[in-house]
């Protein structure tokens, strides 16, 4: 069955049965679920996949923040024609509920007003069963950052437990891990013609008993413990990180399984990457770029990003603690320049608009442009293009990101861009002439940065650069700050309790901030992530290579390392500090 050959792009996408009926839809084809308030921005990926479905002729609707005890709260538009796609939100819903302490957090940056409540723990597999529910016979399908985390049996650090893939608890059709632009239409098409959902890439299923009785994986599948063997093998865990990260490569990757008793899990290899000419394409669909009209009061998350365009996806990083490239993948996608200037044009015309754009990145701020051969990239077996070195086939001068920069502060609505992202240390110092203009032109008073921490040992586990770099950016931070004559300052951040931090390691930050009299505003207590390396060596005591390494556990055994950077947080006001907030604090340059 063919979607619709009538494309109708509307304001905002459906969200009841009056709104479908303005533009003249009876019916669904596929309804979409998800977590978060319903924002059509292109930093939304709900929206993003909404828009893009429509793109390809589907009607589509979208249930936000939906009442999941009740499963009328899914009819209200009616039974959809093809299928479901199910989302936690932009956050994994364990994360965005609990902090590192197992506490509920004080507000939830994707709900209106902020308001904490609105998503149950583990809400993809909540919203899933629920959908299954409300219209038996549909299929079902699960994607999002919380599918991506959690598509291989995984350590669940909130309740201290080994989970199963979240296959096995949604009791999905397919899941689509990853951005989803590409194997989302393809798997719609295939619900809609009653095709089989085998060998899609970018998706994981689960197969039933005779399903896997038939399946041969030869040299296409990669086997990975089974989830009986991870129950029993605390280093099972270990094993799974180091296999799904040698095969998270789209120009090499091969396909993963792993058996539950007498089913198993079939993960397809990632989807190649988009294209600069696609990516532009699906942030240039006609998003309204503010959230729903149903929502009277502010949403947090939309207020960070409003003013702000994004310009790369994926990270070349591979940090151990970070979930971003099980996500969105290592590759690094830049739009086109013509492509953001005709975004910032649309952002010119917003209401709320001032002058300023917040913000140009993605992961990062200045990894826009990067290039890397993909015949190259095809025999590697890398978990980060930066760590230990960065890789030779990894381009990035900085000199489009410039180019860039420079033809934008020529817009004539456009007073100030900055960048707030970040900018990655072990490329900044790469990069002399993108640094010059960034630093005076397009910092914001603070420009931030992640050291993560200053131990030798410590970075090595995060798979971080040196400290040394971190010093040598500070110089020179300083030195074209005044240079510029400008007073501005940098916002490190720091992550106390990361596996293999002792209260030593821990020591050589703090006496870094001691020397320097700093008090910091950006704070982090580690989160053991799902499918990380700092996830699994969090579980195991280990690091990849099969070391012991000690772990704090508890709040009694990470206190200690927390009030380090707390007490640099919230302590009083230092004479020749760097103080990065607060009223009556003294500031210095950097």
């Amino acid at each position: 069955m063919e979607p619709e050959k009538k494309i109708i792009q509307p304001e905002f996408i459906p969200t009841g049965r009056k709104e479908m009926e303005q533009i003249g839809w009876d019916e669904l084809d596929i309804l979409l679920l998800t977590g978060d308030c319903y924002v059509d921005h292109p930093s939304f990926g709900v929206s993003i996949i909404g828009r893009h479905l429509i793109s390809c002729g589907y009607r589509v609707g979208i249930i936000a923040q939906f009442d999941w005890n009740d499963v009328e709260s899914l009819r209200v538009m009616g039974k959809p024609r093809i299928g479901i796609g199910v989302t936690s939100g932009n956050m994994d819903s364990m994360v965005n509920i609990y902090t590192a302490g197992r506490r509920k957090r004080k507000e939830d940056m994707f709900s209106e007003d902020g308001e904490t409540g609105k998503r149950p723990p583990h809400a993809l597999v909540v919203y899933a069963q629920l959908a299954r529910r409300a219209f038996p016979g549909v299929k079902v399908m699960i994607g999002g950052l919380e599918a991506s985390l959690r598509r291989v049996a995984h350590y669940d650090y909130w309740q201290d437990k080994i989970r199963p893939s979240m296959m096995v608890d949604t009791k999905a059709d397919i899941m689509v891990y990853g951005m989803g632009e590409r194997p989302t239409p393809e798997v719609f098409r295939r619900f809609a013609c009653g095709e089989s959902l085998a060998g899609i890439p970018g998706t994981a299923r689960l197969l039933g008993k005779k399903e896997a009785e038939l399946f041969e994986p030869g040299d296409k599948y990669l086997e990975l413990p089974s989830y009986e063997e991870t129950l029993k093998n605390k280093d099972a865990i270990m094993t799974s990180t180091i296999l799904v990260e040698q095969e998270m490569n789209p120009f090499r990757g091969r396909g993963l399984f792993q058996r539950y008793g007498e089913r198993i899990l079939v993960i397809e290899p990632p989807p190649l990457p988009l294209s600069s000419e696609e990516l532009d394409k699906v942030h240039e669909l006609p998003y309204a770029r503010k959230p729903h009209p149903m929502y009277k009061k502010r949403i947090p998350a939309f207020d960070a990003i409003s003013n702000s365009v994004q310009a790369v996806r994926g990270c070349p990083g591979g940090c151990a603690f970070c979930g971003l490239v099980a996500h969105q993948g290592r590759s690094v996608m830049s739009r086109s320049a013509d492509s953001l200037c005709r975004e910032i044009d649309e952002v010119t015309k917003m209401p709320l608009f001032r002058g300023t754009i917040s913000d140009i990145g993605g992961a990062a701020g200045n990894i826009f442009g990067s290039s890397a051969n993909p015949e190259v990239c095809a025999k590697c077996k890398r978990s980060s293009c930066l760590f230990p070195s960065v890789c030779p086939n990894y381009k990035c001068d900085g000199l489009e990101l410039l180019k860039l920069l420079r033809r934008l502060r020529n817009h004539p609505k456009v007073k100030h861009i900055y960048i707030n992202s970040g900018i990655r240390l072990d490329l900044a110092l790469r990069q002399p002439e993108l640094l010059r203009e960034v630093v005076r032109y397009h910092v914001s008073g603070h420009l931030k940065v992640a050291p993560e921490h200053l131990d030798a040992g410590v970075l090595k586990l995060m798979r971080k650069s040196s400290a040394e770099e971190f010093y040598q950016f500070m110089d020179e931070f300083s030195k074209l700050s005044k240079e510029f004559g400008l007073e501005q300052y940098i916002i490190p951040l720091f992550i106390s309790n990361f596996p293999g931090c002792t209260a030593k390691a821990m020591q050589v930050v703090d006496d870094f901030l001691n020397k320097h009299h700093w008090s910091l505003q950006q704070v982090q207590d580690y989160i053991p992530l799902p499918m990380t390396m700092g996830g699994a060596m969090y579980y195991c005591g280990k690091d990849s290579a099969g070391n012991p390494i000690p772990v704090n556990r508890g709040l009694a055994e990470r206190r200690p390392q927390i009030e380090v950077l707390k007490r640099r947080r919230t302590g009083p006001p230092r004479s020749k500090g760097f103080l990065a907030h607060g009223k009556n604090q003294k500031k210095r340059k950097v």
